[in-house]
């Protein structure tokens, strides 16, 4: 195994491109792209919004049709929800211009056609994708694994799923984890293992002496205290989409950068 010495010779260290990377908590890197929307500015033009920015080995693969697709179907709950999903790959305008109008013929499990409407960025040279850690050279070197970054209307990363080739996303999950963020910031809790919507969520653990033992004995607290520093409250679901559905969901409180 690697210890990240100075003479290690491990293919995926000797290129710091492929190495460098942003991590939960750090300012999204910003860049100018052609996309098949037309030229962006990221992600300065999604200011204010949630930001699902994924990408995907190759264009006219059978996986990757199959995710744009959800990702489409999918599109009025982004847009509830305030976010708009993003894609990049390893590939051109024109070539995503003829696999996304390929996939405009392509009948879903309805019997329905999709025009996939949110953009797709050309990065030819990946350069977008290195920046952000997408590239994962042991696995491919001219082409992205399955990433997704969620950034929120402050532009700041906030959750990072990687998913490789032979396996597609799970829209459901993608979907749960911006409900469940939106959901943490607006009502100052956090979710537990598994949680949907309508599931106890839990209360932040006491930060004083009196707070905790308030706790422990479970004074005024409206609690299900199962320890002192695990504590659950019920939370509404439809309180929940209430204030996800009605607000902008710019979030309560920035992360700092």
């Amino acid at each position: 195994m690697c210890d990240l010495f100075d003479n290690c010779q491990c293919n995926h260290h000797k290129d710091s491109t492929i190495l460098s990377m942003p991590l939960i908590g750090d300012a999204a890197p910003k860049f100018h792209a052609e996309t098949t929307n037309g030229p962006i500015d990221f992600p300065s033009d999604f200011a204010g919004k949630w930001i699902v920015f994924f990408s995907h080995p190759s264009d006219f693969t059978p996986i990757c049709t199959t995710e744009f697709m959800a990702f489409q179907k999918h599109l009025d709950e982004f847009h509830k929800l305030n976010a708009e999903p993003v894609g990049l790959s390893v590939g051109t305008l024109t070539g995503h211009l003829a696999w996304l109008h390929a996939i405009s013929h392509i009948e879903d499990d309805d019997g329905m056609y999709t025009e996939i409407t949110f953009p797709l960025i050309d990065d030819m040279q990946m350069n977008i994708a290195k920046m952000y850690g997408m590239v994962h050279p042991e696995t491919y070197s001219t082409k992205t694994v399955r990433a997704v970054f969620m950034i929120d209307p402050h532009g700041i990363i906030r959750a990072i799923l990687y998913y490789p080739a032979s396996n597609g996303r799970n829209m459901a999950e993608i979907m749960r984890l911006l409900i469940a963020l939106q959901t943490t910031d607006n009502f100052m809790v956090s979710t537990p293992a598994d949680w949907e919507p309508g599931k106890a969520v839990v209360a932040p653990a006491p930060a004083t002496t009196a707070a905790l033992n308030q706790r422990i004995n479970n004074k005024k607290t409206n609690l299900d205290v199962r320890a002192w520093f695990l504590a659950f409250k019920q939370l509404d679901k439809d309180k929940i989409f209430d204030t996800l559905y009605g607000t902008k969901n710019t979030t309560n409180k920035k992360i700092k950068k």
